[in-house]
């Protein structure tokens, strides 16, 4: 899972390919979810609780449809959000297994992109990855920043 800030919007990219152990079963597996009109989410790591938390946020965003006030969630709400979530499960010693990445554009702040890891460490920056791409790629777009 890879998040970049650019002049006027955000790029996620994400593998599709769902495994258990050594088993490459699944090649289609959609790992980014649209959460409204300003935020994408994306998830790595276990695909039940990616399922578990992309039932959370329809939830969350119904009940902010059906208050009908005409103002949404931004990209930097539904992050706080799910690092509530995240460090809430990790209290109860039932963790989700992922590594989220939250991003979006938002028309009074500009461009967002933040990360959530599975104990609710969060942090934000013009660039997160999670996994492996956080070894691979955040030193070369420290470099080329």
């Amino acid at each position: 899972m890879l998040a970049i800030k650019y002049k006027d919007g955000v790029l996620m990219a994400a593998d599709m390919l769902g495994a258990y152990g050594s088993t490459k079963r699944y090649k289609s597996v959609q790992r980014i979810l649209r959460v409204n009109d300003t935020t994408i989410v994306g998830a790595s790591g276990e695909i039940s609780d990616f399922q578990y938390i992309s039932n959370l946020l329809d939830e969350l965003m119904t009940q902010d449809f059906c208050y009908d006030d005409g103002c949404t969630m931004t990209p930097k709400e539904v992050h706080a959000y799910l690092c509530r979530v995240m460090y809430n499960r990790r209290n109860k010693m039932d963790p989700l297994w992922n590594s989220l990445v939250v991003a979006g554009v938002d028309k009074t702040s500009g461009s967002f992109v933040g990360s959530v890891g599975m104990l609710g460490t969060s942090y934000t920056d013009s660039h997160v990855a999670t996994s492996f791409g956080n070894h691979l790629s955040r030193p070369l777009f420290r470099e080329f920043q």
